[in-house]
């Protein structure tokens, strides 16, 4: 069943993997969507903080991220733009090692993994590969990330799903509220509005 258009805004307590607090504003844009949000945490000793800015279209493929990084380093920016078949560039050059990503997925943010999960539209005990263009917290390093969802049975109105990103040794279940967006991410964050 297709999710209800986002809600306003949306928000997390990181926990585990960081201390910190995300808060995400969901715009209408063109076809698609504006994700405006911030994280800010200390992990590992080090405070920080993300800004981002994701765009989507109708069928939640990114089309563009831009993120910059504060530390007591300095400040850090990044630039991506998608052409919706699967190419990138990062900071205007070509990125092949992104190629065939749809979805953006930042490890300081919990609302990037709602974009998989609406872009393919899974019916129960179905599963498919979301390879991500994945942007570290630390130094904004763009990696590609092979993802896995497998659609599980429902619970009430929330969709599960199991999440496997190998190269992490992540495997979990992920919960999703009606708009699809991530309510309890393991280790990770919880939602609180």
């Amino acid at each position: 069943m297709p999710f209800d258009a986002p809600p306003p805004f949306a928000a997390w307590q990181h926990r585990d993997a960081r201390n910190g607090f995300e808060v995400v504003f969901i715009h209408p844009d063109e076809d698609g969507y504006r994700l405006e949000g911030d994280t800010a945490a200390l992990e590992d000793g080090e405070v920080w903080t993300v800004r981002y800015v994701v765009t989507v279209d109708g069928a939640w493929v990114t089309r563009s991220a831009s993120v910059s990084r504060q530390s007591a380093s300095g400040w850090q920016r990044l630039a991506l733009e998608a052409d919706r078949s699967g190419g990138w560039l990062v900071n205007g050059s070509p990125a092949p090692n992104l190629d065939g990503c749809l979805d953006v997925d930042l490890e300081s943010s919990a609302v990037t993994n709602a974009l998989p999960v609406h872009r393919l539209g899974l019916e129960v005990a179905r599963g498919a590969g979301a390879p991500a263009a994945y942007v570290r917290a630390v130094d904004l390093r763009v990696e590609r990330l092979e993802q896995r969802y497998v659609r599980l049975e429902d619970e009430g109105s929330h969709e599960r799903y199991h999440y496997k990103a190998p190269r992490f040794g992540v495997a979990c279940e992920l919960t999703y509220d009606e708009f699809g967006l991530i309510l309890d991410y393991p280790g990770i964050a919880t939602r609180v509005a």
